[in-house]
């Protein structure tokens, strides 16, 4: 029998749109998109089935928007077909604000928590870094020391006749597959795409983000987690986490919270998570939400590990049909 591990994918996989035909066809989805808006006091699925892109990009939104996908996916499931996560899963984990819908997933959080959390998070994110102040870049072709190597070079601000600055420019996430994305203050970065493209990396683009994520940048954004963090129940998950920050699986709720306030200025360590899942015994992965992207990356870190994307109503048919 497989063993199976559930991801919940990040900030990049959200579209207009994104939800709807759950919504329609499932009655247990609404429940969840429902519960959503009750708990932020927003017609948030108005926005995500039928809204404006750039208002759903806002990070604000985005973030409990695509926990709310992931949760109405897994409620179809457990509904519909059935599943029962502690049963048939032995591992979950998400991408920066997927490891919220995972911790959602496996009963750590309620619903309604997790989308005021990923709000807070969202905007506190926004508001650590003023706009235009930080940027984000992705390294195609390079591994993590190569991409350590240009941020290296890059944070060195020379000015003639003036002694060297040094700027802030970090790993945000190293997603596997010869992709590092990277962090921080804006001219560093632009100074990092045109180092990469110097040193024959395959490609070096900015990304359109409003914010230098999983960066040192972040610090505020992350004080303010962790002081809302303090004054929230967590229960132990139901199966275990395999953390970002350190790409090692976690049970305990306390470790857990202190490892959400982490990874807000941490790198995300996917490459790493998903060779330790490899390691632990998965060779089925099931990434469920909005998009493919993880589903993508564990392809080009692990060949050998099926995967699956389920965010449709006929996902959702043919992924019961194996379990």
């Amino acid at each position: 029998m497989p063993v199976h591990a559930f991801l919940f994918p990040g900030q990049g996989s959200q579209s207009v749109g994104m939800g709807a035909d759950l919504a329609q066809a499932f009655p247990s989805a609404r429940e969840v998109f429902e519960e959503v808006d009750d708990a932020l006091e927003q017609k948030l699925s108005t926005l995500m089935f039928s809204g404006e892109a750039e208002e759903l990009t806002r990070t604000e939104n985005a973030q409990p928007a695509l926990m709310a996908v992931s949760m109405a996916v897994l409620r179809v499931l457990e509904r519909e077909g059935g599943l029962v996560l502690r049963d048939r899963v032995a591992l979950v984990a998400g991408h920066s604000l997927g490891e919220y819908s995972a911790l959602a997933a496996a009963g750590t959080f309620g619903i309604a928590q997790a989308a005021r959390l990923l709000r807070l998070r969202g905007r506190e994110m926004q508001r650590a870094v003023p706009a235009g102040k930080g940027g984000m870049a992705a390294l195609i072709g390079t591994d993590l020391a190569g991409a350590q190597a240009v941020c290296d070079e890059a944070a060195v601000l020379r000015v003639e006749g003036e002694p060297d600055r040094h700027e802030v420019i970090e790993i945000a996430n190293d997603n596997g597959g010869g992709q590092v994305v990277i962090s921080g203050v804006l001219p560093a970065v632009e100074r990092a795409v045109a180092i990469a493209k110097e040193r024959k990396i395959k490609r070096a683009v900015l990304l359109p983000v409003s914010a230098p994520f999983h960066s040192s940048l972040m610090a505020p954004a992350a004080d303010a987690m962790g002081e809302a963090l303090s004054r929230e129940r967590l229960a132990a998950p139901c199966v275990p986490l395999v953390a970002n920050v350190t790409a090692a699986k976690v049970s305990d709720p306390d470790t857990i919270r202190d490892l959400l306030v982490r990874q807000v200025t941490g790198t995300v360590r996917w490459r790493e998570s998903v060779e330790a899942m490899a390691a632990m015994g998965v060779d089925s992965i099931v990434e469920l939400g909005a998009g493919k992207v993880l589903a993508g990356l564990v392809k080009r870190i692990n060949g050998d590990v099926a995967t699956a994307s389920v965010g449709t109503p006929a996902d959702i048919e043919a992924i019961l049909k194996t379990f």
